[in-house]
């Protein structure tokens, strides 16, 4: 997880995220955005969950249309411990029975669960 620099969403906890660079594959941006703002190595194995999130203006115009592509993702080699890098303050990793001490949102927490019962099954 991580605390997030700037914004939107500035100093709220979610999961590593952010825009694909030109010529990237989903893949391959879930990667780098985790290297980047983690510094840890993953692979990212399958979708878990798509989702719309708008960021709306005080009068309720919207400011920000994002498409989150959530991955099931396996470090590669030894997980090493996260630091925060580039669009991150904080950097950790979270246990389950902690994830509600983090004020994610109910969706977010949704796809983490989901994600926790794809790495079971996998």
């Amino acid at each position: 997880m991580v605390r997030r620099a700037s914004e939107p969403l500035k100093g709220q906890w979610s999961v590593p995220g952010g825009a694909l660079e030109l010529g990237e594959s989903l893949k391959q941006g879930v990667e780098r955005e985790l290297r980047e703002e983690t510094g840890v190595e993953v692979e990212a194995l399958e979708v878990v969950e798509i989702l719309d999130r708008f960021v709306r203006l005080p009068d309720g115009r919207i400011q920000y249309h994002y498409v989150l592509i959530d991955y099931l993702c396996r470090p590669r080699g030894a997980a090493t411990e996260p630091r925060p890098n580039s669009d991150a303050s904080d950097a950790l990793w979270i246990a389950r029975e902690s994830l509600g001490d983090y004020g994610l949102r109910p969706d977010m927490m949704a796809v983490i669960e989901k994600a926790f019962r794809l790495m079971i099954h996998s």
